[in-house]
């Protein structure tokens, strides 16, 4: 397991913008996972550990388009139609046995290699599809108007030999392992998935499914973020809920640190007497805290236990999952290998006036309507307290407003971000 120096996380202290925070952070990880050698049928969904290149072009060899007549275009007769014989029959994996003479035609079929030219010259360039043309005892007819080249698939239209076909840090898809087989892959050397451990702690969190005693409130963050790391290709190990006692919390940390690769929380990492988490990874390496100029959200903690990533976020539902979209996942697909781009946002008209303070960036969570001229609008979630997680669920995503903007009037673009571009 690769390691981070102990200061990588180090703030210095101002309230700082988000991309600017991101920038600086990214600047400083580097991947911590190991690379393995995988059959392509395992390799979904990992992270490329290496480029691919093909030694080979895809496909071999010039090939027909369609199912037709194979000729030389020289052969035809630009005023009319033209009668040749049928030399021969060619099919995908059947080629031609020897070189087509001039001056005949050969059937041919999707996918078969175009044959040879008589006497080592240039062979057949144009196919003519079956339906254009018509049999007249034991020749083809064939009209005019066919254009030199046409039908006829050139080798390596799709892959260039020695082309970079995949590049490091991609999140394999089947698009992707499909590729790789197409130039006789049969493995790809991939991420080991990036090992995180996930914990709450609280005397007042409860898991669900139990009886709650008054007081008390589920733990619904713990899940959210085992799922998001899950979802972004992590082995997760959920190590519960860990009692307000610091030597509990203490002796868990560094049991997760010998065997995980990032720990991450929510919650418990300010000063209050209940707050043992912070002590705890303070104790066992160092915790630095970033104060983001973003809403919802509070300062994030950022740390190292014995030099393994550590992230406390916030403990407010709808503050937990902004920040880990707006920061940690970045920093997480950054530890984990890869190159994945950040989601794509697509501009939208606000369907809401809304007033904010300059100088921070602000998440609003939203639903898409269709508008009068065809385009989308969004329309703000009517309740947007940073603990209100049903809004997370009912909206179809959030709009980013930028620090400079301090109204928002309706009918102003807006940039939108699907949850569906996250993985949500």
């Amino acid at each position: 397991m690769a390691q981070l120096t102990d200061d990588c996380f180090a703030f210095g202290g101002a309230l700082v913008g988000v991309a600017t925070a991101l920038d600086d952070l990214l600047g400083r990880l580097a991947p911590v996972t190991q690379a393995e050698e995988l059959p392509l049928r395992r390799a979904l969904g990992r992270f490329l550990a290496a480029d691919v290149t093909s030694d080979r072009a895809v496909p071999p060899h010039d090939n027909s388009a369609v199912d037709g007549y194979c000729v030389y275009f020289d052969d035809l007769d630009p005023r009319g139609e033209v009668r040749l014989p049928v030399a021969g029959r060619a099919a995908a994996g059947h080629p031609l046995p020897a070189p087509q003479p001039r001056g005949t035609a050969v059937r041919i079929f999707t996918g078969a290699p175009m044959p040879r030219g008589a006497d080592g010259g240039p062979g057949p360039d144009t196919v003519l599809m079956q339906e254009d043309c018509r049999i007249d005892a034991d020749r083809v007819v064939i009209p005019r108007g066919i254009k030199r080249g046409a039908n006829r698939r050139k080798a390596g239209e799709d892959v260039v030999a020695g082309a970079r076909i995949l590049a490091a840090g991609r999140r394999l898809r089947a698009q992707d392992l499909g590729l790789a087989a197409s130039i006789g892959r049969t493995s790809l050397s991939v991420r080991q998935p990036l090992r995180a451990a996930v914990f709450s702690t609280g005397d007042e969190i409860r898991e669900p499914g139990i009886p709650l005693p008054e007081g008390c409130v589920y733990d619904a963050n713990r899940t959210t973020l085992v799922a998001l790391l899950e979802g972004m290709g992590c082995r997760v190990t959920d190590l519960g809920i860990l009692a307000d006692e610091p030597s509990a919390v203490r002796q868990a940390l560094a049991a997760a640190a010998s065997g995980h690769d990032l720990i991450m929380t929510s919650g418990g990492v300010s000063g209050g007497e209940e707050d043992h988490v912070r002590g705890a990874v303070e104790s066992l390496g160092t915790l630095h805290f970033w104060r983001l100029a973003i809403k919802p959200g509070r300062p994030v903690a950022l740390g190292q236990v014995d030099r393994v990533p550590f992230f406390g976020l916030p403990g407010n539902p709808v503050a937990a999952m902004v920040t880990f979209l707006s920061l940690a996942r970045p920093l997480v697909l950054r530890l984990a290998g890869s190159t994945e781009p950040a989601p794509r946002t697509f501009p939208v008209r606000a369907d809401f006036a809304y007033a904010k303070k300059a100088g921070r960036r602000e998440f609003v969570r939203v639903r898409l309507e269709a508008d009068e001229g065809g385009g989308w609008k969004a329309r703000k979630f009517a309740r947007d307290g940073a603990g209100i997680l049903s809004s997370m669920v009912e909206a179809d995503g959030i709009v980013s407003l930028p620090e400079d903007l301090v109204d928002l009037v309706p009918g102003a673009a807006v940039d939108f971000l699907p949850f569906a571009e996250a993985g949500l």
